[in-house]
């Protein structure tokens, strides 16, 4: 009966490994295509990537998409982190208050956000663009970077702050080396998730940027009612690139760990 509990179980994550994996291996596939077909392949060919690489539209796509997602989780991460800190020296009631209010963005549907994002900046008459869409990125980020960091500075000693300013640290010090370092994994799955939620962001970037500015979500939006196969190659590159990126965040604490082992 145990047995085949067991077999049940495998075969059950193997359909769901299946489910989910599936697609992105259709899209690997299909980026080698020789043809335009998406359900027909005809032989192996680069042709995709190269009028991938070859076009402008996709490449300011990816720049912008880059460029945003990079300097929203800077901006973000640190705002976030210094908040959590500062939330973390509050008064309990203060510190209630403002976590309620920094859980309403993560909550919020985003299409909410978006439409008072767009009534915001268009009330203030700023006209959208590269920055209204940062600062939007900015905005939806910060709140995750908050949630990571405030778990770790819970778990923090409260006098440790308070022990390396008896012993002649001014307070930048004390935060640089004594706290930070403390809480540098709540800050990296931090800046991780912000990254990601800007990287991947569609429905607020779509209400908030202007003419000229978009990123890869609302590219692919706009070439979604026409086949454009170097779509799945640009997919490809990025499937390839978070993998990477997964394999060494994963790899490095281990190699690290063995070398203090055998010291």
């Amino acid at each position: 009966m145990e047995q085949k509990r067991g077999i049940g179980g495998k075969l059950i994550l193997g359909l769901t490994m299946l489910f989910f994996y599936l697609p992105i291996l259709y899209i690997i596939l299909f980026s080698f295509n020789g043809t335009r077909s998406l359900t027909h392949f005809d032989g192996f060919s680069l042709q995709w990537y190269q009028k991938m690489f070859a076009d402008r539209t996709m490449m300011e796509a990816v720049g912008y998409t880059i460029l945003i997602a990079v300097l929203s989780t800077i901006i973000s991460t640190t705002f976030g982190t210094l908040a959590a800190i500062g939330l973390s020296r509050s008064k309990r009631v203060l510190r209630n208050v403002v976590e309620q209010i920094n859980n309403l963005p993560v909550l919020n549907p985003e299409i909410v956000t978006a439409i008072g994002l767009l009534m915001f900046f268009s009330a203030l008459g700023v006209s959208k663009g590269f920055g209204t869409m940062l600062l939007a990125h900015i905005m939806f980020c910060t709140p995750y970077v908050i949630l990571s960091v405030s778990p770790k500075l819970r778990s923090l000693d409260p006098n440790l702050a308070d022990a390396a300013l008896d012993l002649g640290a001014t307070p930048f010090q004390a935060l640089i080396k004594v706290i930070v370092p403390q809480i540098l994994p709540g800050i990296v799955s931090g800046a991780l998730i912000a990254f990601t939620m800007s990287f991947d962001d569609f429905i607020i970037s779509y209400f908030v940027t202007g003419n000229g500015v978009n990123n890869i979500s609302i590219l692919v939006y706009t070439m979604s009612k026409r086949v454009n196969p170097s779509i799945n190659a640009l997919s490809t590159l990025i499937i390839v690139l978070i993998t990477a990126a997964l394999a060494v965040v994963n790899i490095v604490p281990i190699i690290k760990e063995r070398r203090s082992k055998h010291r």
